[in-house]
């Protein structure tokens, strides 16, 4: 069994996403994304399915120009290949689950060309 948390050592930066995988399983990877207000993560796509899950505060979560305002709680699966962008509309905590076939550094690579 493999335990953590995903609010707890929260390390916030003002001037770019922190992305830190937390758990890895045989099936998927389970990432923390925090972000402050304000900040962005411009358009990219996955290559598999992904769950995004919104822990805490508000995103705005456009997919193919049409934008949805997430709320905590809010949870959400997208297609592979699906072109989307986050806006963080207040600080916000948000649990991405990738497929264990995707790597957590093309959403790092996301981050760095945002």
């Amino acid at each position: 069994m493999n335990s953590t948390s995903f609010i707890e050592n929260l390390d916030f930066n003002d001037t770019k996403v922190v992305i830190k995988v937390l758990l890895e399983t045989s099936f998927s990877k389970e990432i923390r994304i925090l972000m402050k207000q304000g900040q962005v993560m411009k358009e990219h796509k996955a290559p598999f399915p992904i769950i995004v899950h919104i822990l805490e505060g508000e995103i705005a979560f456009g997919v193919e120009g049409k934008v949805h305002d997430l709320k905590q709680g809010a949870i959400l699966t997208l297609e592979g290949n699906v072109p989307h962008d986050l806006i963080a509309k207040a600080d916000s905590i948000v649990r991405l689950t990738l497929s264990k076939q995707d790597t957590a550094d093309r959403v790092k690579d996301v981050v760095a060309h945002s």
